[in-house]
């Protein structure tokens, strides 16, 4: 993907909503539509993990009201196996319903940049 620079901010953001799509398409409870509620019970970033990494653990055992167990996992799991550094913090991720989408949208861009060539 080349010109960086010239892609707008929103055409970023735009691609990169995608590119989770594409990854996390048929995971259960799992419907990308943003960088910040989409986000906010931590299976979203388990599916996304778990595309990479299928035997990392089971996703189908994971439930959206374990939140913390969710992020934890994912958190660990990205760091552990991908290297990339858990840039949110699993307890302020557990009280927001609506997590800051600058911050999601960071950590994410990381997944890509590890992923993007696999």
């Amino acid at each position: 993907m080349g010109g960086g620079l010239s892609r707008s901010a929103s055409g970023i953001k735009d691609f990169l909503l995608q590119w989770c799509q594409s990854r996390t398409r048929g995971y259960k409870n799992v419907q990308i539509e943003n960088f910040s509620s989409s986000w906010n019970d931590g299976l979203a970033f388990c599916a996304l993990i778990h595309h990479f990494y299928p035997d990392a653990f089971d996703y189908n055992q994971l439930e959206a009201k374990n939140k913390r167990y969710n992020f934890t996992l994912a958190f660990k799991t990205a760091d552990e196996k991908a290297g990339i550094a858990p840039l949110l913090d699993v307890e302020d991720m557990v009280l927001m319903a609506r997590p800051d989408w600058k911050c999601v949208f960071t950590y994410v861009q990381s997944f890509y940049r590890r992923f993007k060539d696999e």
